[in-house]
């Protein structure tokens, strides 16, 4: 069983700002002080955010930044190490009942934008490679220093081998600290996928993006998500056959009707944010 702690997200958060907003969900990393970095409690503040962005129906996107404009985060507070509570990180546990700091390991199947105001380093690479939309500016740089500290570079470190060509993941992990891939090259490679000048520039894009998918159905956009990520994770066949199942399971939602009719009519769409409208009692597990 997760060692989870109850934590109210009405009172102030350790560490992170979090915020709603006309079907925006804004978390903010909000340790300028001491670079963003993240501490073994801020996990559980993360998962609870996270459980709330997946199962609030009046919450459609979700944006994820730092404060300040030097740090998006440094990572694990390495001081922090040696507290009680890291035992809750670093605990002998699966995965799936270890770590919760990303919408990707919360099941989060929203749309969520990562904007990116400085230098990210570490645990804070998590935030980066399971968005879906990585704004950056151009003072943003991305490091990984597991190795500079004795820990292996491997969740984040997998991310990165995803979405950057197998070389340039293995250089920053290998080479820690000496190595910073700036947010031009970044964006040329795909990690970023657009670059603002300043820090400031990009709460505004990350903003108007999210207005414009608050127009389209949350059921589509999820499941089209969940098709999306899932061929990252399987082959090409396997993920054309779980795309089709995704596919013919909006046939049963209502949305699926409601786009062409509003269309048609010339006319807003009206969205039905229940993701089991239109499933029988004992329909399957969307998130399976």
């Amino acid at each position: 069983m997760s060692r989870s702690r109850e934590v109210d997200l009405d009172k102030p958060l350790e560490g992170i700002g979090y915020e709603k907003q006309g079907g925006i969900a804004t978390i903010t990393i909000d340790r300028p002080d001491r670079g963003n970095s993240l501490t073994p409690a801020m996990q559980w503040v993360m998962k609870a955010i996270w459980e709330e962005v997946r199962d609030d129906a009046s919450i459609r996107v979700a944006i994820v930044t730092g404060r300040g404009e030097r740090h998006f985060s440094t990572g694990f507070d390495v001081s922090e190490a040696s507290a009680e509570d890291a035992e809750d990180v670093f605990a002998n546990r699966p995965l799936e009942d270890a770590v919760f700091w990303s919408p990707q390991q919360n099941r989060v199947w929203k749309p969520v934008i990562c904007a990116v105001n400085g230098l990210c380093v570490g645990g804070g690479l998590h935030f980066v490679v399971d968005a879906d939309i990585v704004l950056a500016s151009r003072n943003a740089a991305f490091m990984d220093t597991h190795v500079n500290v004795g820990m292996v570079g491997a969740l984040e470190n997998v991310g990165l081998a995803k979405r950057l060509p197998l070389g340039t993941a293995l250089r920053m992990t290998l080479m820690g600290r000496r190595y910073r891939l700036g947010a031009e090259r970044a964006h040329q490679l795909g990690l970023v996928d657009e670059l603002v000048e300043t820090p400031a520039d990009l709460l505004p894009l990350a903003e108007e993006m999210a207005q414009q998918m608050l127009e389209n159905s949350p059921q589509a956009m999820a499941l089209s998500k969940q098709a999306v990520w899932g061929a990252a994770e399987h082959g090409y066949r396997t993920a054309l056959e779980h795309a089709w199942a995704l596919l013919r399971l909006h046939w049963q939602h209502p949305d699926f009707r409601e786009g062409p009719r509003a269309f048609a009519e010339k006319r807003e769409p009206v969205w039905d944010p229940d993701p089991n409208a239109g499933l029988p009692d004992d329909g399957e597990d969307r998130d399976e």
